[in-house]
């Protein structure tokens, strides 16, 4: 069975937007050798749109940094899902999912094959209470934004998770990752 790890970049006062980050070498670095070990990507449409066209232009036009590029190859070569019931438009390696994405997540984590990255908000509470989630992997950035998307919302789950920490990386531009796994 297929490890499902949950990644996000993430503020100090717990919201996440990644329009208000600003993604350093290191950490793009970073983020491409997360990605060696996925071969599948399932997002909701928010994030979906928000990460593409944009980096398959920089993997196919090369106008990056050599650590955005080196990204944006890695991360457009990966085959995704994408939970919606309003985008028509994608492309050859996108697949839509129009409902129960749990039940979607659950068939793709049977199936043999590498990691599956999710990275939605608004999918993570009915991810977790289906079991879904095996790790996750935060990325806190040194700011507190004050608004925005909170990683949960208050309520959206019955119970407590409790989770294990295996892995904690500290960049030079302050970021922390950190790599929980589910007990």
């Amino acid at each position: 069975m297929r490890t499902v790890a949950f990644s996000i970049n993430i503020s100090i006062d717990g919201y996440c937007d990644h329009t208000a980050f600003n993604p350093c070498e290191e950490l793009l670095d970073y983020f491409t050798e997360t990605m060696d070990n996925v071969d599948l990507l399932f997002f909701g449409r928010i994030m979906y749109q928000l990460m593409f066209p944009y980096w398959s232009d920089v993997a196919k036009d090369q106008s990056g940094t050599a650590s955005e590029n080196r990204f944006a190859k890695t991360f457009s070569a990966i085959d995704r899902v994408v939970v919606s019931r309003t985008l028509d438009s994608h492309d050859e390696k996108t697949q839509i999912v129009r409902s129960d994405p749990a039940a979607a997540l659950l068939k793709l984590k049977q199936q043999a094959g590498k990691k599956i990255s999710v990275d939605s908000v608004s999918l993570l509470p009915e991810l977790i209470t289906a079991g879904l989630i095996d790790e996750f992997n935060l990325v806190i950035h040194p700011a507190i934004v004050g608004k925005g998307r909170p990683l949960l919302d208050a309520g959206s789950l019955q119970e407590k998770l409790d989770l294990k920490l295996a892995d904690t990386i500290h960049f030079k531009s302050g970021c922390i990752a950190l790599h929980y796994l589910r007990q």
